[in-house]
């Protein structure tokens, strides 16, 4: 059985279409009466579609992909039946939470899709223990799954305190921010890394500088989990331990930026040169990701950072759409996935301009909601945000199979 790779990509991209259609629809009930739809809980059913519909769906088809590059055909009919049971999943949690909020079925399908992702991460690693030729990505692979299990926990512990009725709000925000942590820089961020790891590592980096480079941030990922907690009275020990996480993260991405630099010849020379410039985007992002995260080692600016619910959806955005979203985009591009094509640039560009104004305009809200100030048709222009994000979301969703894809299709 072979690996339909364009058929998969093409459903994950269809899935960004949706979760920025979305994205529209809750925009548009802010500012205009839309009785029929329940905003929180569409906003729910918008989260975890694009949390398991898009990112963790082209998260696994990629991760299968480089088995079915490593070990064969055999793979795909291994792995087959789990991208069906994740992409139902997805689905299921598409239609229950917006109808019921979190009610019996969503609560459900949303468990079964936790035990996908135990799955998968069963499987993977033991898979990836029988590959002939080891590379440093298959660290940055096992990591990534296992985090992905990993924030199972916050969600389960959220789910607890709800039934049990605990009072305390901080504790919710801790289940929260742990599901959030081990999702966004732990299960997506990893995964992308292996990613990227493994397409560099096929020219001629030092291993022993891509280890390190691994190291740094596999050491940061617990402890930086409190760089969302500062609010909270933990002990000093632990508050060094996440000054030293952000310092080791940033630490490593320069280090890394340093790499591909003095080996820029290698590693880029069978890149287009719009693929090398739309990976500098995901990059810039990081870039300000880390720094913001170094920055709210500092407790009073974490409190208020925390505190700003614009602030908070700004930064999860930025990790989201800046970050992983862009860089997958770009990895498929630069992995000639997808047909180069005037009509593919036209897409990420209208995609791309719609996360950039999208941030600004967050950013903008966020900063101005520190002095308590109302920035004038702030809603209509995110708004036209959403829209312009939705246009690349369909544009992308009407592309075509790159040469790549025969390879293993």
């Amino acid at each position: 059985m072979y690996f339909p790779l364009f058929k998969w990509l093409k459903i994950v991209l269809i899935n960004l279409f949706i979760v920025a259609t979305l994205g529209v629809i809750l925009r548009y009930k802010i500012l205009f009466p839309l009785p029929f739809v329940g905003q929180k809980n569409l906003l729910h059913g918008h989260s975890h579609f694009a949390f398991a519909g898009w990112v963790t769906q082209c998260l696994m088809v990629l991760l299968v992909n480089y088995l079915v590059q490593k070990k064969g055909q055999s793979m795909y009919a291994k792995y087959r039946w789990v991208l069906y049971a994740n992409l139902f999943t997805a689905y299921g949690m598409l239609i229950a939470f917006p109808i019921e909020g979190y009610g019996l079925y969503s609560i459900i399908i949303s468990t079964l899709s936790v035990f996908v992702s135990y799955v998968f991460a069963f499987m993977y690693w033991k898979d990836l223990q029988t590959v002939s030729k080891p590379s440093i990505a298959h660290a940055w692979f096992k990591v990534a799954i296992v985090l992905n299990a990993v924030s199972s926990l916050g969600a389960f512990s959220l789910a607890f305190m709800m039934m049990a009725k605990v009072a305390k709000p901080e504790w919710y925000l801790a289940a929260e921010y742990f599901y959030l942590h081990f999702q966004y820089n732990g299960w997506f961020f990893f995964g992308c890394m292996g990613l990227f790891t493994s397409f560099i590592s096929r020219y001629n980096i030092p291993s022993n500088v891509l280890k390190k480079i691994f190291s740094l941030f596999a050491f940061a990922i617990l402890p930086a989990y409190f760089l969302s907690t500062l609010w909270m009275h933990i002990p000093v020990w632990i508050y060094i331990l996440v000054v030293l996480a952000a310092v080791a993260q940033l630490t490593g991405w320069i280090w890394l930026i340093k790499t591909l630099k003095k080996y820029k010849t290698e590693w880029s020379s069978g890149l287009s040169v719009f693929a090398k410039r739309f990976l500098l985007l995901p990059a810039l992002a990081l870039t300000i990701k880390l720094l913001l995260q170094l920055g709210s080692t500092i407790p009073s600016l974490s409190q208020l950072a925390f505190g700003f619910r614009p602030i908070v959806i700004g930064y999860l955005h930025l990790a989201l759409l800046g970050v992983i979203s862009l860089f997958l985009l770009g990895f498929i591009i630069a992995e000639n996935y997808l047909a180069y094509s005037v009509h593919l640039v036209r897409a990420v560009i209208v995609f791309a301009c719609g996360v950039f104004i999208n941030e600004f305009l967050l950013m903008t809200q966020g900063i101005a909601a520190l002095d308590y100030i109302n920035v004038p048709y702030i809603n209509e222009m995110l708004l036209g945000a959403a829209l312009i994000l939705c246009t690349g979301g369909f544009l992308l969703a009407r592309s075509k199979k790159g040469s790549n894809c025969s390879v293993t299709n």
